[in-house]
């Protein structure tokens, strides 16, 4: 049945079976699509119900409510219920004033008629200023607007809504103007069903103009334009005479509907959306981070075969005592390299943390792979990776727990509740702060109060009594014994060679991990701030992938050169080295900002470097989480290897 399973085998598309990944390297990529919305089948005649959705800018990034600008307005505005995930989007999904009927075309069907006032038309013109764009919704379909592009691949291109107006000049007149778009040209596509000959909406488009209406005598209800008569066989097919915003004037909106029959079926329907040209540039990001992944490897296996099977059968060969003494390397700190570092406890919560962040990134992978947090889930996204954190919290206070119980501590319940809170308070405000500067502008991108405390409620009520059940089981769990003693008394760190110093290593050791993902995260940045879908989650998948090997192969690396230098301060060090890599990812997005981003206000430019800050703190926990656990094992396996008295 075509409702119920929904694959979209795309040889273009990305998303793939986390089984098949090997695979889908050699014979591409195969998307399995599962929508989030059941699809809803119209006969001839039955009404459509158009909603508006939030006006958007990228320069500004602050979303506003449609009716915050005296648009055309229905009897009585009816809000659609919102998920979480929609909300913290700042999605605001309003009913409208526009009547379609189901294959029945109209042409200048005339919506209202406002006069503008000095408050109107400045709210216009800095909106027009600010490139803000109209959001429409119709049967889950976001409205669109085709953009013929000759030197892409694909001959059509689509941005998300239309811009409410435009800047622009009279011929022979340097002064700037400000026009708005009046009049829309919608198009809805639909395929039809043979055997039942109902139809389903696979595709809605428009095509906005600026015109100045005119018609005889006064305005009434009944007023029938002569700029746009269908009688007259007169239809708006240019913006040769736009309207200008301007005090004391009217503005007429209409609007056309077109309804087109289309091969394409309800099941692919997003796949214009969705359709990506510059996949090769992702297939170049992959290589490139194998590159990485098998330089590393090849370090690593030579370290693990080759170097370390000569130093432990040298090791073990040794017969006496003035023997032992004379060698030097990473033997020599076994009675020191298990001793508990400074500020261990910080270091438990931080792992736990990290835990529940990669709990949450690959279960949240996995179900974006499978299509079931695909852009037609609007929300789906957010609202599943906020639930998988806070259900990820009995994984957080098990790993702080029972690593705090391998350093000898007692108190689990301060360990424990430190997970559950240090990092969410951070996050929480930051993200408070930011929300003030928001409400400040009025935005519809503020989170209102109710939402505010639903997030408190899954912070308080599920994730911390969770982290503490993890913490109680972590703990009651017996921990790890040391394959080797530890000294009672500290052995001395000889003086170390520049290359080797902590604050050097660290930095270098972060430039690999963010190599492996800086140009996948080019993509993410785009869809987040310059408001594109991102549907690339297989190629995501396995860039993160990579960037597990990645972290994990780097920490070791610098860890054995570390223990060979006979430091054996390795436990914070071994989190540090990858975790650098969220400086990277900081600076990125600082030229990001720079290099790509329209943005001229100051509160636009605080909430994008606040929220990638925030984004930049869980990457050092994620990254740092993977490479202290690398180096943990890789310690673990090598003094173990080792027979000492």
């Amino acid at each position: 049945m075509e409702s119920q399973s929904r694959s979209i085998h795309n040889k273009r598309s990305t998303a793939m079976i986390p089984a098949l990944l090997f695979l889908s390297l050699i014979h591409g990529v195969h998307c399995f699509y599962l929508p989030g919305v059941a699809p809803e089948d119209f006969q001839k005649g039955d009404p459509l119900k158009v909603k508006v959705n939030k006006l958007t800018s990228i320069k500004t990034q602050l979303p506003y409510s449609y009716y915050s600008l005296p648009f055309c307005t229905p009897e009585k505005i009816v809000d659609s219920a919102e998920n979480l995930g929609e909300v913290l989007r700042g999605d605001r999904i309003e009913n409208s004033p526009y009547a379609f009927t189901m294959q029945e075309p109209q042409l200048c069907t005339v919506l209202c008629r406002i006069m503008i006032d000095a408050k109107t038309a400045k709210q216009f013109k800095v909106k027009i200023d600010d490139e803000y764009r109209v959001n429409m919704i119709l049967d889950n379909l976001p409205l669109v607007v085709p953009i013929k592009r000759l030197d892409q691949a694909s001959n059509t291109v689509y941005q998300l809504g239309y811009h409410i107006g435009l800047k622009g000049q009279y011929a022979r007149n340097k002064e700037e103007k400000y026009f708005i778009h009046n009049h829309l040209a919608f198009t809805v596509k639909y395929h039809r069903d043979l055997r039942t000959g109902s139809s389903r909406i696979v595709g809605f488009e428009v095509k906005p103009y600026s015109i100045k209406h005119e018609y005889e005598g006064k305005w009434s209800e009944k007023t029938r334009l002569t700029t746009c008569d269908p009688h007259a066989k007169r239809t708006v097919v240019n913006s040769n005479t736009p309207l200008e915003v301007e005090v004391n004037k009217e503005i007429i909106f209409s609007y056309d509907v077109e309804y087109q029959e289309s091969d394409v079926k309800w099941a692919s329907r997003w796949d214009s959306y969705l359709l990506m040209s510059d996949d090769q540039i992702h297939w170049f990001s992959i290589v490139n981070s194998l590159m990485i992944v098998l330089f590393l490897t090849g370090m690593v296996a030579m370290i693990m075969l080759r170097t370390l099977y000569r130093d432990i059968s040298k090791y073990n060969e040794l017969e006496t005592q003035e023997e032992a003494l004379e060698e030097t390397g990473w033997k020599l700190v076994h009675g020191d390299v298990f001793r508990p570092p400074s500020n261990s406890d910080l270091l438990c919560v931080y792992v736990g943390t990290g835990v529940q962040f990669l709990g949450m990134v690959l279960v949240t992978m996995i179900f974006a792979v499978l299509g079931f947090l695909s852009p037609s889930n609007r929300g789906g996204l957010m609202t599943a990776m906020l639930l998988l954190w806070v259900s990820m919290g009995i994984f957080a206070g098990y790993a702080s727990t029972n690593l705090y119980k391998m350093f000898k501590g007692a108190e689990w319940k301060k360990i424990a509740a430190k997970t559950a809170f240090m990092f969410p308070a951070i996050v929480f405000v930051i993200f408070f702060v930011l929300n003030a500067l928001i409400w400040g502008q009025k935005s519809s991108g503020a989170v209102p109060f109710g939402t505010m405390f639903a997030l408190v409620f899954l912070w308080f009520g599920i994730s911390v009594p969770l982290v503490i059940v993890g913490g109680y089981v972590g703990f009651k769990k017996p921990a790890m014994e040391d394959p080797v003693k530890t000294n009672k008394i500290p052995r001395q760190i000889p003086e170390q060679a520049w290359y080797m110093n902590p604050i050097f290593s660290i930095l270098i050791g972060g430039i690999l991990p963010f190599g492996a993902v800086f140009i996948e995260l080019f993509f993410i940045l785009t869809s987040i701030w310059l408001n594109q879908f991102y549907y690339m989650f297989g190629f995501l998948l396995l860039v993160f992938i990579i960037l597990l090997i990645t972290c994990a192969e780097i920490t070791i690396v610098l860890c054995y050169f570390q223990l060979c230098s006979e430091d054996y301060k390795w436990w914070w060090r071994s989190y540090l080295t990858s975790g650098s890599s969220a400086l990277y990812l900081f600076l990125y997005a600082a030229f990001y900002f720079f290099t790509k981003l329209e943005i001229t206000k100051l509160v636009s430019g605080i909430l994008y470097f606040g929220y990638m800050l925030i984004a930049s703190y869980a990457f050092f926990v994620l990254t740092g989480t993977i490479g202290f656990y690398a180096c943990f094992c890789f310690t673990r396996l090598i003094y173990s290897s080792l027979k000492i008295d």
